[in-house]
């Protein structure tokens, strides 16, 4: 039933935090010269940054897997739009975003059904011919109404038990390159794109990589 769902996809949408990563967080103070200049504006106005740092410019880094850029190349290849929608606001989502060459890019989301469907008539696409790759409850309103709904193996359980297909690895270890491998060889396209992607970067030598 899952591999019927997937024959009729066309936009490929993903949570990024759980899903592109392992879900973990690493936050560091900004370099010094940044927080120099953050504290001399704190001290010209009297004041410190929230819960008692002097410095409120922090970097916030995550890791994501090759493999997943790689299935974003091959999505591309076989037609299928891509993007993601995600609560967190991150410059290094951005970075890897249009490193990536996502269509679709929303940031600060706590309603992803409304970007959903907002994105769905930016397309002119039914639900049916979209997928989406989630982890947490705040994923479930979009998968609930998505054609085909995809949990990431170290998703919670809540979210597995309304997935029509469940990656075998788990978010920043390769999950959305399941999805996309699992959603191509269902549109019978797999071996195809993966030629047209060899030979795309054996041509005339290598290319440069989006992974």
């Amino acid at each position: 039933m899952s591999k019927l769902r997937a024959k009729k996809i066309k936009l490929l949408l993903f949570d990024v935090d759980g899903v592109l990563t392992d879900g973990k967080l690493f936050i560091f103070p900004a370099p010094a010269a940044v927080q120099q200049t953050t504290q001399e504006h704190a001290a010209k106005h009297g004041g410190q940054g929230g819960f008692g740092l002097v410095s409120q410019t922090l970097i916030e880094a995550k890791g994501f897997h090759a493999h997943d850029g790689t299935a974003i190349s091959l999505a591309r290849l076989a037609g299928i739009k891509t993007g993601l929608i995600t609560k967190r606001i991150s410059d290094t989502v951005a970075l890897r975003a249009r490193e990536l060459k996502l269509e679709h890019v929303h940031q600060g989301i706590q309603d992803k059904l409304t970007v959903f469907k907002e994105i769905l008539q930016q397309e002119g696409l039914r639900s049916d011919e979209a997928a989406f790759v989630g982890d947490d409850v705040i994923d479930l309103p979009v998968m609930r109404n998505c054609g085909l709904a995809v949990a990431v193996a170290n998703a919670r359980g809540e979210v597995k038990k309304e997935a029509h297909y469940v990656t075998p690895h788990s978010g920043g270890d390769g999950a959305l390159r399941d999805a996309v491998e699992y959603i191509l060889k269902a549109q019978g396209k797999w071996k195809q794109i993966v030629s047209d992607y060899t030979s795309e970067r054996t041509k005339g030598g290598t290319t440069k990589s989006s992974t």
